[in-house]
């Protein structure tokens, strides 16, 4: 559906986020008459007013019956297309959109290379516009990394790279290339299930001519083998990792140690990107030394720096266990208290605690909605890492300064979201580092962000 068919339509915005805000300016952009409507929270509401003084602003969640008076409903992402209101709207006849879905309907011939992931998504559409960028290629760097699309509509580019969640997935239009980086268990709240979080980050396969996957996780290869253009990075023919270098085939291309983003992970993420690049027709083997010049995306393995003898690493962006036990795979040589926990969305911790129940020179603090769980998960396998449980960040944060020797590190890598006691994950990293009394104001966003 493109922003021209909502001519003559009723239509509301359900949401006022950055998302919901870049869909309002768009639609004014091109339908300045429309009549909108907007439901947000109450405590947007005089903001939203402001923001579009013509706006019909509801200060409150629709119910089926509001949203079944519309034809159109444009929804921001992180609202679950499987809500029984939106089921049953859908049934009366009303619409569902996006902002991604309308960036693709009015975009249907950029070149776009679409990233998703359970984990590694972030940083691989950064270093892909990154690489290409180095090589003088006009890139948009935009979508679930913190760009909504709709700001960049009448944005021109070579190419495109964007990320999408697996709430935007199911949204793309045609697209050259889709990249999905890691499958792993996620967003239950929002999917409803591990089968339909799986089945809608797939959906990506559907929308893309070439689908290249992770050949280091079998069941991805499984889900995706029936795509008739798909391709491998982590495979030692095309882009892997080896004997301490990024290789293309047999050939050493460059050596990990000159890598700017730690872990084997990152490592991993390179290779995806190098082949995304490659699989566009864009000279990877070229674009590789631009690797030892990205700079780490802010509360991804972000060091901070030293206080009280101790190094300081804010990976907050982790909401999974896979994505903890990856931050303690890059550290393994060193002395670390990991703080894990926050809001409990039911995922399964025992692969975690397996992992680490008999590692050496570790130290876990749980926090947080589910920190009991994880202590408890603990305690029943008998680990034999030292370990301690408080209700907060803040606890934690002191608990670690106590418990961690001269000369280790404290990471910050909860495994969970932030949701039981902060914003977003951002928030969170802002605040484990001012209680490591560091300046949060210097976390910066994500560079790199729009058309260069």
């Amino acid at each position: 559906m493109r922003i021209a068919e909502l001519t003559g339509q009723r239509v509301a915005i359900w949401g006022f986020g950055r998302e919901g805000r870049a869909a309002i300016r768009a639609i004014r952009q091109r339908l300045p008459d429309l009549t909108l409507a907007l439901y947000c929270n109450a405590s947007e509401a005089v903001e939203a007013q402001v923001f579009d003084a013509a706006l019909n602003v509801y200060p409150n969640e629709p119910d089926a019956v509001a949203l079944s008076a519309y034809d159109v409903v444009v929804k921001s992402p992180g609202i679950s297309a499987y809500k029984p209101v939106i089921l049953t709207a859908q049934a009366q006849g009303t619409r569902f959109t996006s902002g991604t879905a309308l960036w693709f309907a009015e975009h249907p011939q950029a070149r776009v290379v679409a990233v998703t992931g359970t984990k590694g998504k972030s940083t691989t559409t950064a270093l892909i516009a990154h690489l290409a960028r180095m090589l003088g290629v006009r890139t948009a760097l935009a979508g679930n990394i913190g760009l909504p699309l709709l700001e960049l509509l009448d944005g021109q580019a070579e190419l495109w790279a964007i990320e999408l969640s697996s709430f935007q997935t199911g949204e793309a239009g045609s697209l050259e290339l889709g990249v999905i980086t890691s499958l792993y268990e996620e967003h239950l709240d929002w999917h409803g299930s591990r089968e339909r979080y799986v089945a809608d980050k797939l959906k990506l396969a559907d929308a893309a001519r070439h689908l290249l996957v992770n050949a280091q996780q079998p069941t991805l290869l499984e889900k995706t083998s029936h795509h008739a253009h798909r391709l491998l990075f982590g495979h030692t023919e095309g882009w892997h990792v080896a004997e301490g270098f990024i290789r293309r085939g047999t050939a050493d291309v460059f050596s990990l140690q000159r890598l700017s983003v730690p872990g084997l992970h990152n490592a991993f993420n390179a290779c995806a990107a190098l082949a995304a690049l490659e699989a566009m027709g864009i000279d990877a083997t070229a674009a590789a030394p631009g690797l030892a010049t990205f700079r780490p995306l802010p509360h991804r393995l972000q060091t901070l720096g030293e206080r009280d003898s101790l190094q300081w690493i804010n990976d907050s962006i982790s909401t999974t266990p896979q994505a903890t036990l990856a931050a303690l795979e890059s550290l393994h040589d060193r002395e670390v208290t990991v703080i894990v926990g926050g809001h409990d969305r039911g995922l399964d911790w025992t692969p975690f605690v397996d992992a680490v129940k008999s590692r050496t020179a570790l130290r876990i603090v749980t926090q947080g909605a589910n920190g009991p769980r994880i202590a408890a998960a603990l305690r029943v396998s008998k680990s034999e890492v030292p370990m301690g449980d408080v209700d907060k960040l803040s606890d934690a944060v002191e608990m670690a300064r106590i418990i961690t020797p001269p000369g280790g590190t404290v990471l910050l890598s909860p495994g969970a979201p932030s949701f039981d006691q902060f914003h977003d994950y951002a928030e969170r990293g802002r605040h484990f580092a001012a209680l490591a009394e560091f300046d949060e104001q210097a976390i910066v966003g994500i560079e790199g962000l729009g058309i260069a």
